[in-house]
């Protein structure tokens, strides 16, 4: 159960920063955190509207990375 949350907060961290670098976002660590897991629950519900299912690492990081972006823009969009 604690490995599966530090590697939860692994995956955040790592969602978070390559989807600030797509979108030219600068945060810190717990806003990358934040903004990773959170994509990842946006990209996979996108994802699984278009009938596509993530499966092994690589999937799962294209994916939340997406679905990161995803958020930051209409995060843009709403509170701009």
């Amino acid at each position: 159960m604690l490995f599966r949350l530090i590697g939860s907060l692994i995956m955040g961290a790592l969602v978070g920063s390559i989807a600030g670098k797509l979108m030219h976002v600068r945060g810190g660590l717990l806003r990358n955190i934040v903004v990773g897991i959170v994509g990842s629950f946006v990209g996979s519900f996108l994802f699984s509207l278009l009938g596509f299912y993530a499966f092994g690492f690589f999937a799962d990081l294209l994916v939340s990375v997406v679905g990161a972006c995803v958020f930051i823009w209409l995060g843009r969009r709403l509170f701009r």
